[in-house]
């Protein structure tokens, strides 16, 4: 069965079960209310036994009445913001979608998957449409009963307000929140109905239980929230990424590189033993994510560059040859992107994550304030930086400079994020320290993509003369990506100077 994706933006409101309904007309914007239609709507929820999905704010049900009937798995998607990945009803007896399974696998593992709450809802739906008819939102008046399958806890009921956007903008969302609330509401206390049903100490994502002998306001303290808000984007973009969702591979590759990043920073109070294989397997799936990524990024800006050419440089079908081959590189480099999240190796990784957050392998020192320790841990990443750039102008050859250059690149990256880990103890120092850092590395990786596209535009010319085809332009671009890298390099060492005067100084 083909799923399909759709972004659902809403709000819901907790309300008594004698407060009146509002009139919707009270909205600013609202023209007209149509009259409500009544639907049952009997939904079965699936989850594992520790209600993984629950904890990371999902859901996957299955559910039968109402005008959006089937199967859907809901993923965050930001604020008031899910994306629901549906899948048609089919019969009861077809059981869980295997698409559905699949895309759940990153958070539920090889965890088995089976009903944990039912839920009917009564509710009433009204229609709020615009001066020109359009429909605005749809706000919906719901009595809910719940019934716990894992337990013989008594059914649940109660009664609350949704308000989903349909054509309008974010501002109805605003307005009628206002008339509900002034009606009697409040904002909901949980998320979803499941949230509600299973109750929210189970359904919080999980923050990384600290250990006990961990005083407030230490780096061991520090380091395991950042780690516990890192983990839970990784596995958000893994959700994400399965759901085939734009930018997913990019983001997961950031989350993987990020948690990298702090078990590399933080390793003076972690046990390496027990860090150090974790970071291997964070470096080996971001390899296995870079291909996918990279011809993605180079594809788009060399049909850009191509575009921006006058006619008459443009030899042959070079902008074809461009898309065509690094088309099939980005397909290449998804498939191989599909078998890295499906593989044991990759679930062992998110299984490792889980225990690292549950028992932070913390070495005495973690126990230290973090604002101290935090100092000395940037200084250390700032150095390396330092070094870094001391490295390009003692290379001999271009070969040798442009892999220096990558590699303060890869320093510049590092010390950023571990500045924007410490910023809750570091505070403007941290922040502004990661600012700096930032523009560095953008430039650096300005650079970077300037020489990979040398690499590919020269192999591209090649694949061109052998097939007969005029070499001129693929010339042509490689010295345009050649004045790039020139330009990156001025660029450089230019924000290198000013970097140095406010954050050497400042953190040496």
């Amino acid at each position: 069965m083909a799923a399909s994706e759709v972004n659902e933006t809403e709000r819901k409101f907790d309300v008594g079960a004698e407060t009146v309904f509002p009139n919707l007309t009270a909205a600013e914007g609202v023209v007209s209310v149509e009259q409500p239609d009544d639907h049952d709507l009997e939904a079965v929820y699936y989850d594992t036994p520790d209600h993984d999905l629950a904890r990371h704010g999902m859901t996957l049900r299955r559910r039968s009445g109402g005008t959006d009937d089937g199967w859907t798995l809901k993923l965050p998607a930001g604020p008031d913001t899910r994306t629901e990945v549906r899948v048609p009803l089919g019969s009861a007896d077809d059981g869980l979608p295997e698409e559905l399974r699949a895309r759940a696998r990153g958070i539920t593992r090889n965890r088995p998957l089976a009903p944990v709450v039912t839920l009917s809802t009564a509710r009433r739906e009204y229609a709020v449409r615009d001066a020109d008819g359009s429909v605005l939102a749809r706000v919906t008046d719901d009595s809910v009963r719940a019934r716990l399958l894992e337990t013989d806890s008594p059914e649940q009921t109660w009664r609350e307000w949704e308000v989903e956007l349909d054509r309008g903008p974010a501002s109805v969302l605003d307005a009628l929140a206002d008339v509900l609330l002034e009606a009697g509401a409040a904002p909901a206390a949980s998320a979803s109905k499941l949230a509600r049903a299973l109750g929210d100490p189970l359904t919080r994502t999980p923050a990384g239980p600290l250990r006990a002998e961990l005083p407030e306001g230490s780096v061991g303290e520090l380091l395991s929230t950042h780690l516990a808000a890192q983990v839970a984007r990784l596995n958000e973009q893994d959700a994400r990424l399965r759901a085939g969702l734009p930018e997913s591979v990019h983001r997961l590759r950031i989350a993987a590189r990020t948690l990298r990043s702090a078990l590399t920073t933080f390793r003076p109070v972690l046990d390496r033993a027990a860090t150090d294989p974790v970071r291997e397997e964070l470096r080996w799936i971001g390899q296995e994510l870079a291909p996918a990524r990279d011809a993605q990024v180079l594809r788009e800006h060399l049909v850009e560059v191509v575009s921006a050419e006058p006619p008459e440089l443009v030899m042959g079908p070079v902008a074809n040859r461009i898309d065509d081959e690094l088309g099939a590189d980005h397909a290449s480099g998804l498939a191989k992107v599909g078998e890295a999240i499906d593989s044991e190796r990759y679930l062992r990784l998110l299984d490792t994550l889980d225990a690292l957050l549950a028992d932070p392998p913390l070495e005495s020192a973690a126990a230290n304030p973090a604002r101290k320790m935090a100092r000395r841990l940037l200084a250390r990443d700032l150095e390396r930086l330092r070094r870094a750039v001391g490295d390009i102008a003692d290379a001999s050859g271009q070969a040798e400079r442009d892999a220096a250059f990558h590699e303060a690149r890869k320093k510049a990256k590092r010390l950023r994020y571990a500045a924007e880990s410490a910023e809750r103890a570091s505070g403007k120092r941290a922040r502004s320290l990661a600012k700096d850092a930032k523009r560095v590395q953008k430039i650096l990786g300005t650079h970077q993509d300037a020489v990979t596209a040398r690499v590919r535009l020269r192999e591209l010319g090649v694949q061109a003369h052998l097939a007969g085809e005029n070499g001129f332009t693929y010339g042509r671009l490689h010295a345009l990506e050649q004045a790039r890298a020139e330009r990156a390099e001025a660029e450089f060492e230019s924000a290198w100077k000013a970097f140095c005067r406010k954050q050497v100084r400042r953190w040496a």
